[in-house]
């Protein structure tokens, strides 16, 4: 195998070869030193907000949990980006393949005669490799920007779970919640009724006129419609949860189950963790280093390319001499190739990589700004739902008292009935609030689990 030396020469010079082009630096992204978390938040250790787990099992609900785990497996948007991770990994082992030679075996054999019936005999084989070693850097660049790519795939996975396991949540919380408000106007609406017949009983006594009839039957039509309109709106949820889960909506179906509005305490750490915990974040900081490395490979186009082939092998009129050693033959070859002259093509090459660079920049500080935002807005609404939520308690207990004491003084024959329908529409709607107020900060603590990249797990217990 001497022959193949100056191939084994190359590659120790090519080890020492410096690749072209500029080496990553990861750009500087606008940040602040804390989030304008309200008064008496809690902020968590940067040591307790950077394990994800499973945040949904703070809801407590082990429908819930369920139906997480499912949509890991099951769910389309996520294979997708898993295939696509799998892809880009392969596209990097690909791409460093080309730092080896490519060897290959081959033999032949062929019979011919000729007119003077003369036979020609000829049998071949042999093992050759061909390289081009990485002299400027090309393809190490090349495995540089792929491996990057990879790895924004990779983050581009994480936040595919993050989104799906966010919507899951935040579709199911609804669900339940208009499990919960079904419930409320099933009870509501026995009330009416029996509203309804002391109206008739009082009616027909001659002490209540034909419009308070009129008026409760309207109002107890009117709870019945909307009773039937939720219907509607857990028929959306429902459907939507089985696409998530990977089912189809007409064979997927969810039992009327009891709600617990439980609200989980998020602790937010400091603006400097989200910037490691967010995977978009993530990603479009391994696009900046892929784009950077695309900078080196143009700029290696400026440099000659080098190739080097050999082969080793025999051959022989007589199939028993194919492997005596006077039938072996060797060859070596060498290849150079320069392009003198494209019209600026690979200047203009490296200037469509450097812009490519600095968009991906923009765009990673884009993202942060973005992030810092979402975070912001979830806090501020988490504060403002929670003060808001106290209040609708309030509302609502003093509108289930004033339509219990109107309705007594009806009875009483001291207030119209214009007022029995004015307190049960005011005290239905505070209940109802109430019920989406529960569900709001359900859905807004989701909403600051994924604005942070994901749940958290306090280890220390503070």
């Amino acid at each position: 195998m001497r022959p193949f030396a100056p191939l084994l020469l190359t590659a120790v010079l090519m080890t020492s070869a410096c690749a072209v082009g500029p080496d990553y630096v990861t750009p500087t992204a606008p940040t602040a030193t804390a989030f304008k978390a309200p008064d008496g938040w809690r902020t968590a250790q940067p040591s307790d907000a950077l394990a994800r787990g499973d945040w949904w099992t703070l809801f407590g609900d082990d429908t819930l949990n369920s139906l997480a785990a499912r949509a890991e497996t099951a769910n389309q948007t996520i294979a997708a980006a898993e295939a696509a991770y799998r892809q880009a990994r392969a596209l990097t082992r690909e791409t460093r393949a080309g730092l080896f030679p490519t060897v290959s075996l081959n033999g032949s054999g062929a019979q011919s005669k000729t007119t003077t019936l003369n036979d020609n005999k000829n049998y071949q084989v042999g093992i050759g490799a061909t390289w081009e070693p990485d002299f400027w850097g090309r393809i190490r660049r090349s495995v540089e920007a792929n491996d990057a790519t990879a790895q924004a795939s990779a983050a581009d996975l994480a936040n595919a779970h993050l989104s799906i396991q966010g919507e899951l949540a935040a579709n199911y919380l609804n669900l339940r919640e208009a499990d919960a408000e079904t419930a409320l106007l099933d009870q509501t609406i026995t009330g009416y009724e029996r509203a309804l017949q002391i109206t008739r009983n009082r009616y027909e006594a001659g002490i209540a006129p034909r419009t308070d009839v009129l008026q409760a039957e309207t109002t107890l039509a009117n709870a019945r419609s909307t009773r039937i309109g939720l219907e509607r709106n857990r028929a959306t949820y429902e459907n939507a949860i089985a696409v998530l889960v990977g089912e189809p909506a007409s064979s997927f179906t969810l039992a009327p189950a009891q709600w617990t509005p439980i609200i989980p305490e998020v602790p937010v750490g400091v603006p400097s963790t989200l910037l490691e915990r967010r995977p978009d974040i993530a990603s479009a900081e391994r696009a900046v280093a892929a784009a950077n490395a695309r900078i080196g490979v143009q700029q290696a186009a400026f440099f000659p390319n080098l190739s080097l082939t050999g082969s080793y092998g025999q051959t022989t009129s007589n199939l028993g001499d194919l492997f005596a050693s006077s039938t072996n033959i060797w060859s070596l070859g060498l290849g150079l190739a320069e392009t003198l002259f494209d019209a600026g093509a690979r200047g203009a090459a490296v200037e469509q990589a450097r812009a490519s660079y600095d968009a991906s920049v923009a765009a990673y500080r884009q993202t942060v700004l973005t992030a810092f935002q979402d975070v912001e807005n979830q806090l501020t609404a988490t504060d403002v739902l929670r003060r808001q939520y106290a209040e609708l308690q309030t509302a609502s207990q003093a509108a289930d008292q004033t339509e219990a004491m109107i309705l007594n003084q009806y009875r009483a024959g001291t207030v119209a009935y214009t007022d029995v329908a004015t307190a049960q529409a005011t005290a239905l709607t505070a209940r109802r609030a109430l019920l989406q107020g529960a569900v709001n900060r359900q859905t807004t603590a989701v909403a600051l689990i994924q604005s942070i990249g994901g749940g958290w797990r306090n280890d220390q217990g503070d």
